[in-house]
């Protein structure tokens, strides 16, 4: 396909980090053609703690993801989340000067402009002015003005903004990666791209992402993201909890999660055995899957009543008519969902990537929705400079690379 796009994008998550290339052809369909997945390391909720682990970490998915496209990867959108994102709402107003009032995209563009001038601390930088609604003179609830006639142009947007040293720290680890950032986005924005519909996002809906170390949580509603808000907890708690209750190590902690775990434990079969590998030296011994799961729920339970809390506090007074969306890898446990509908009193369903043409098996779960969104808002943002034209010196040389550690 001489004129496919072929794009690449970068989820640096806290226990895991994907690489992905992706292809579109002429007719818009979206393909997986490579990814690369490694575990996270030098990463601590989001933020970079240990360089050099964390660029060897991303040079290993991203040269999994080159080698299995047989594509150099040279520039890449990229997530960022974590605990210090922080989000409010502003306000911009711009007068339509043109002699016929017709609103065009320059008005649109000083308008979010107007609305991003507004004082933030200096260790914090804006990644994102969000339009929400439109106004023209007294008309308002406007989702896009372009058009229109009027006088005075106004918009309310969402300004998310990073903390200077993250984002700083997040941007060394791909430049000494030598990786060019296409775009930097938000992963609630990228988690909607493949998770929400757009009647959705209009009627109104809450993606919760259960990640490694936090669990995120985003509100949408009119089209547009209202709000943003970060849990300190998620799936490494839930280990750690197994760890310690069944006096297992952590990595036997995770296996045993993932294979046996469950999020109610009225679901489960008390006659039901499991096997719990202990210590060195100790055999393993047989335990009921009840017991497993009375550990995981208070912490499940735990997760959601803060989401909860998180939810009165912004004072919602209507339930989103599209319920909760969950995704993130503690979430494709079995009893998750009504867990979550039984504290959150609302409807909730297991989040479903939609828009892709082929995604590769190991792929299709909840674990590589905010990768998959990424990709996703990289083909809707395409940068001028989408060329993946190959150096095969270089090429070949990462080939090596990449031969020489994995044999």
């Amino acid at each position: 396909m001489a004129s496919s796009k072929i794009l690449a994008a970068l989820d640096i998550g806290t226990s895991k980090i994907t690489a992905l290339v992706g292809e579109m052809d002429q007719e818009g369909k979206m393909y997986v053609i490579g990814h690369g997945v490694t575990p996270s390391e030098g990463l601590r909720r989001g933020v970079v703690v240990d360089m050099e682990k964390a660029v060897n970490s991303v040079r290993r998915a991203v040269d999994d993801a080159q080698m299995v496209s047989g594509t150099e990867i040279d520039r890449i959108t990229v997530g960022i989340s974590g605990e210090h994102i922080r989000s409010i709402n502003s306000h911009g107003v711009v007068a339509v000067n043109r002699a016929d009032n017709e609103i065009v995209r320059a008005d649109v563009d000083k308008a979010i402009e107007a609305a991003r001038a507004i004082a933030i601390p200096v260790d914090r930088e804006i990644i994102h002015v969000i339009p929400q609604k439109f106004s023209v003179d007294e008309q308002t609830d406007i989702k896009d003005p372009i058009g229109m006639t009027g006088v005075r142009l106004e918009v309310e947007a969402h300004i998310v903004t990073a903390s200077v040293t993250t984002a700083r720290n997040l941007y060394r680890v791909l430049e000494r990666c030598q990786l060019e950032i296409d775009h930097i986005v938000l992963e609630a924005l990228a988690l909607s791209n493949v998770l929400l519909t757009s009647e959705e996002a209009d009627m109104g809906a809450v993606i919760v992402d259960i990640g490694g170390e936090l669990t995120n949580m985003s509100v949408f509603y009119d089209g547009a993201i209202r709000h943003t808000a970060f849990i300190p907890l998620g799936g490494r708690n839930i280990t750690n909890d197994i760890a310690i209750g069944l006096r297992t190590p952590v990595d036997k902690a995770e296996s045993l999660k993932i294979a046996s775990g469950a999020a109610m434990a009225s679901m489960v079969d008390a006659e039901e055995m499991v096997e719990v590998q202990a210590a060195v030296g100790r055999d393993p011994r047989q335990i009921s899957r009840h017991v497993l799961a009375s550990i995981i729920e208070p912490r499940m339970e735990e997760i959601f009543s803060l989401v909860l809390r998180e939810i009165r506090r912004l004072g919602m007074t209507e339930t989103p008519a599209a319920g909760v969306i969950l995704t993130g890898g503690a979430s494709i446990m079995p009893g998750c969902t009504a867990l979550a509908e039984q504290i959150l009193d609302m409807p909730v369903r297991d989040g479903e990537v939609v828009g892709w043409e082929h995604i590769p098996d190991e792929l299709t779960n909840n674990r590589f929705a905010a990768a998959l969104g990424l990709l996703c808002y990289s083909f809707q943002n395409e940068p001028v400079k989408a060329s993946r034209s190959s150096n095969m010196r270089g090429f070949v040389k990462k080939f090596e690379n990449w031969i020489s550690r994995k044999f």
